[in-house]
């Protein structure tokens, strides 16, 4: 029986994460300012250079290393945990439970966020129009 472990996917644990975030692949693309092939690259590779890492982690809200050691078994651990802890303050699921943060803020955050992508598509579009200006008033 072979014990050795395979090494870490850091692509796929990438793309896993940036699922469970609920991003596509072409968000974090112009979040980082690469293409939207170039996300799934580098979610085909097994490795990736730190300071790509980095800036990876930074845009899905996580450290480096939670990327580097992410794994489907934890994921699931932590919410069969969470559901186990819940569970035992009541008979009703969410007896017990409450938000640790403010639903409006989060929303107010993320319209936030939403609003500076936006802006800076909105000026990609007006560098390439003046771009193209240029050129046809090179001609």
């Amino acid at each position: 029986m072979n014990t050795a472990t395979k090494p870490k996917h850091i692509g796929r644990n990438i793309s896993r994460i940036r699922e469970l975030r609920g991003m596509k692949q072409e968000a974090l693309a112009i979040a980082i300012g690469v293409s939207q092939q170039s996300i799934s690259n580098i979610e085909a590779s097994e490795t990736i250079d730190e300071e790509r890492l980095s800036a990876i982690a930074k845009i899905l809200g996580v450290t480096p290393s939670a990327i580097t050691n992410f794994s489907e078994e934890s994921v699931i651990n932590y919410f069969n945990n969470f559901y186990d802890n819940s569970s035992s303050q009541g008979n009703s699921f969410n007896q017990g439970m409450f938000a640790t943060f403010n639903p409006l803020d989060k929303l107010i955050e993320a319209y936030e966020e939403n609003k500076k992508l936006y802006e800076r598509l909105v000026q990609a579009e007006k560098d390439k129009v003046e771009y193209l200006e240029n050129l046809l008033k090179a001609k």
